[in-house]
């Protein structure tokens, strides 16, 4: 039985914690930065990267005490190395670097979406690869094939905006709070999803990617229309969502034959709409449905933890002198969407 220290810190939750090669996790501890960010409706990295230096290095010695072990019983450490916010990667990297040194210890940099795609199976012993994945976050939004630890194939990506950024901005908009995402869903329980007509951009299109800064504009216009409530625009935004979401997975069911199971992940999967409506999907193609816990959605050390431990039991480790990266894709041979942006 193998034992990870994993370091998070690509975004605004600083987080350490243990986990065990056989699925326990023996300790998590977690700084979140929402009364820094909530001013300014969304996370500044230069706040978020000076957070990270302040409570990294006691998250880290609370995570070893409460596991009950110390650095030295540890056999490799698993720091997020990308791709974020790149203030706040160096901050964990850096870190995760000393302690290997410290310690001689392995270092094991992990992409921060492949914590988010491994996460499931830390939760569900019996998640076996491959899977399809809907990896919906802040920063990102994909289909991909999970084969292994390391191994991805990209169906789909956003040419533009990210689902959960897309939350946040329109939460934002409609003056509902930070975070976004559990704001928009609070509003869409008490609102109408039927009440705005709200475009479904790239619905019922051949290639399964995703587009919602067109969404996040109409969410804009329909505010200004002042016809509607906040939380009708909220409903019906959620709705827009789950339509796009639903309609481009089931295309990319399509495109991935032999997958066992149809798992949801990121910080988006939190939202309770979008989990039953991926459940649905899934009993609709005879897939299993499989989404971690909640608190395994959001960002955490856990995960990076579980990454490392997948790696590791592999043969997979890092130089010390691994780069911090701000992009990093998961599949590095998928080709560029037509007509994305940068950002994907």
């Amino acid at each position: 039985m193998a034992l990870i220290l994993g370091l998070e810190s690509s975004c605004d939750e600083t987080a350490a914690a243990v986990v065990t090669s056989d699925r326990q996790v023996l300790s998590h501890k977690l700084a979140g930065q929402e009364t820094e960010h909530r001013p300014y409706g969304g996370v500044v990295p230069e706040i978020a990267a000076r957070a990270h230096v302040e409570v990294l290095t006691p998250l880290t010695q609370a995570a070893l005490q409460e596991a009950g072990v110390t650095l030295d019983q540890i056999d490799a450490i698993a720091a997020t190395a990308g791709p974020g916010l790149i203030g706040g990667v160096m901050v964990g990297l850096v870190t995760g670097k000393a302690l290997a040194m410290a310690a001689g210890k392995p270092l094991i940099g992990i992409n921060h979406l492949e914590g988010h795609a491994l996460s499931p199976r830390l939760a569900d012993p019996e998640l076996a690869f491959p899977y399809l994945l809907l990896l919906v976050s802040g920063g990102h939004c994909q289909l991909l094939e999970v084969r292994g630890a390391g191994d991805y194939r990209r169906l789909a990506t956003t040419i533009d905006d990210a689902a959960g950024e897309a939350f946040d901005k329109s939460a934002k908009l409609l003056g509902l709070g930070f975070p976004g995402g559990p704001a928009i869903e609070a509003a869409a329980r008490i609102g109408d999803p039927g009440a705005v007509p709200l475009p479904r951009p790239l619905l019922g299109s051949a290639e399964p990617h995703f587009s919602f800064a067109g969404l996040k504009s109409a969410v804009l216009r329909a505010r200004d229309a002042g016809v509607h409530s906040a939380e009708d625009i909220a409903a019906s935004f959620q709705q827009a969502v789950i339509d796009c979401l639903t309609d481009r997975t089931r295309r990319a069911i399509g495109r991935a034959p032999g997958m066992n199971a149809l798992v949801v992940a990121g910080g988006v999967a939190a939202n309770g709409a979008i989990r039953a409506a991926l459940q649905g999907l899934a009993a609709q193609h005879d897939l299993r449905f499989v989404a971690p816990p909640l608190w395994l959605c959001t960002d955490n050390a856990a995960m990076i933890a579980w990454a490392g431990a997948e790696r590791f039991a592999v043969g997979l480790s890092d130089p010390l002198d691994m780069p911090a990266r701000a992009r990093w894709p998961l599949d590095p041979t998928a080709e560029k969407a037509r007509g994305a942006g940068v950002k994907a």
